[in-house]
């Protein structure tokens, strides 16, 4: 193989995993503006069809579970009186068809007295590549209130797909 040739497959392979990467962020920041309008089936979109969320609060699957999340009586709640969902996609590591982004994100929320923050939370995002394109396939979010579970998320970055100890 030349070094022209040599050259040009790693900066394929560069190119690729940018891609990737770029893709990845741009679909965990979709989050936040789809759930800040109550856009049910955006939100749910970002999961595959059987894609589990996994939150303190309870565990989703599947897009309807999903969707009535965001169709809910809390929710909705926090729509009409303005809140804001600001997602980092912070560490993403790819692996292949598979991916995990782990970082925080908060809930700000609109009050009587203007705005706070309602939440900050650990966030672990396993990914796989579906012929759709990438989706993710389980959310973890653990709130960071001292609970060593928000701490381990965070730690868990360089651990594959479901290999971090927290239920299914």
């Amino acid at each position: 193989m030349s070094d022209t040739t040599r050259l040009i497959a790693e900066l394929a392979t560069r190119v690729a995993y940018l891609e990737d990467r770029q893709t990845i962020t741009d679909l965990v920041a979709a989050y936040g503006p789809a759930i800040d309008a109550g856009c049910a089936d955006a939100v749910a979109e970002i999961w595959t069809s059987d894609g589990v969320y996994d939150v303190d609060t309870g565990v989703m699957r599947g897009h309807a579970e999903i969707s009535a999340m965001v169709r809910g009586g809390m929710h909705q709640g926090f729509v009409q009186k303005g809140c804001a969902h600001i997602v980092e996609p912070g560490r993403v590591r790819i692996d292949g068809d598979t991916a995990v982004a782990t970082g925080k994100s908060m809930l700000v929320v609109h009050g009587d007295d203007g705005f706070s923050v309602l939440r900050a939370t650990a966030n672990r995002w396993e990914l796989i590549r579906t012929e759709e394109g990438w989706k993710c396939a389980r959310r973890v979010g653990r709130v960071l209130d001292g609970r060593p579970e928000a701490r381990e998320l965070l730690a868990s970055v360089d651990e594959g797909l479901t290999e971090v100890g927290v239920e299914e």
